[in-house]
């Protein structure tokens, strides 16, 4: 496959198929869930597809693909269309927790359900009534998800089959892991000590999104075609540092990102208090004065416009910036040396480091 377009447009086809053949279940429980099928193809339309990615060339990189019918693209793309499925229900879910009211630059799934509740005119409140329902489509789509994995993987032999399911159910058993820590932290900060809070930022990263985001999805490409322990171990190697650049790029972006580029709103992370390593780290070199300052405004949802901006300004006065700018360049390091005699296939090689580049590198 010679351009990631057509790995983005075979998976978006996946993944309305997917969702058509659901629709009629959905139908005839009743027309009430017409809201659960069109909410679902609105989130699932479009995207970065970065998991899907990794898992294609995680793949790629151990069974030197082609698109002839005879390989198992058609299983990779199922695959990949699930793991994409799966991101899109954490996504719902976190934007619940955190409190979100934007996605990709548009209502977030409890956001929609709370408009169509008040444009309908039902009774009670429409903000408790979008967090019920949106928790219940994230389900749907967490289900979904696992469902069309067992499609991809029907094909396979037993040991891929058994390998990559074993794979996509730790990375579920560790994002969610990973995503209880996060929640913990932003409430329990205060009962660790100062010199722990670096360490517990950095575990919230790796388990909430530096092993799913990359990873997983790579390894499970791999498995899917068959890859030797060496080439696993190879993949892990380049995807866990690469996964942990990934998600420090992002919380440069969750305090400084441009909201017309990102989404979101630009500061997002500070009004939600995310207890990140950029914020860790802007602590650590800030007196005791400063720091109970940031420590009281960090997290407030009714911050203004300039106090957001005097909390950016804070961390990037304390040196803290430079500092992630100067670890996402170390991981990627680490990330782009793994690949060095990986036994993996030239082509998948010079496009994961093509990938690295642009994950870690990116704006939005």
């Amino acid at each position: 496959m010679s351009e990631t377009a057509n790995l983005h447009d075979l998976v978006q086809s996946r993944i309305d198929i997917f969702l058509q053949s659901r629709e009629p279940i959905l139908a005839q429980v009743g027309a009430d869930l017409a809201p659960f099928s069109a909410f679902s193809r609105e989130f699932l339309s479009g995207g970065k597809r970065f998991r899907a990615s990794f898992c294609y060339w995680g793949w790629n990189s151990v069974s030197g693909a082609s698109t002839d019918p005879a390989d198992d693209l058609d299983a990779v793309v199922s695959v990949a269309g699930a793991l994409e499925i799966f991101h899109a229900a954490a996504l719902i879910h976190d934007d619940i927790i955190d409190n979100s009211d934007t996605r990709r630059g548009a209502p977030a799934a409890h956001r929609r359900f709370e408009f169509l509740h008040r444009e309908s005119g039902w009774e009670g409140n429409g903000d408790p009534y979008g967090r019920a329902a949106a928790i219940l489509l994230g389900d749907l789509l967490l289900g979904w998800s696992d469902e069309l994995l067992d499609e991809g993987l029907t094909s396979l032999s037993q040991a891929s089959r058994l390998a990559a399911r074993a794979e996509f159910v730790r990375m579920r058993t560790e994002v969610t892991a990973g995503q209880y820590l996060d929640i913990l932290e932003e409430r329990a900060w205060r009962s660790h000590p100062e010199g722990e809070q670096l360490a517990r930022a950095e575990q919230v990263l790796t388990y909430k999104s530096a092993k799913y985001s990359v990873e997983s999805p790579l390894v499970i490409g791999a498995l899917l075609g068959g890859g030797s322990e060496q080439q696993v171990a190879a993949l892990r190697a380049f995807g866990l540092p690469l996964g942990i650049a990934f998600q420090l790029r992002d919380d440069l972006l969750g305090v400084f990102g441009d909201a017309d580029v990102t989404g979101k709103p630009s500061g997002d992370d500070l009004l939600e208090g995310k207890r990140t390593v950029l914020v860790a780290l802007a602590r650590t070199a800030l007196p005791p004065t400063a720091r109970r300052i940031f420590d009281e405004l960090l997290g407030d949802p009714d911050l203004t416009a300039d106090q957001v901006s005097s909390l950016q300004a804070t961390i990037r006065e304390s040196g803290a910036v430079e500092k992630v700018e100067s670890m996402i360049a170390d991981n990627l390091g680490r990330a782009t040396k793994a690949m060095h005699g990986a036994g993996l296939s030239e082509e998948a090689t010079a496009r994961l480091l093509s990938l690295a580049e642009a994950v870690t590198r990116r704006n939005y």
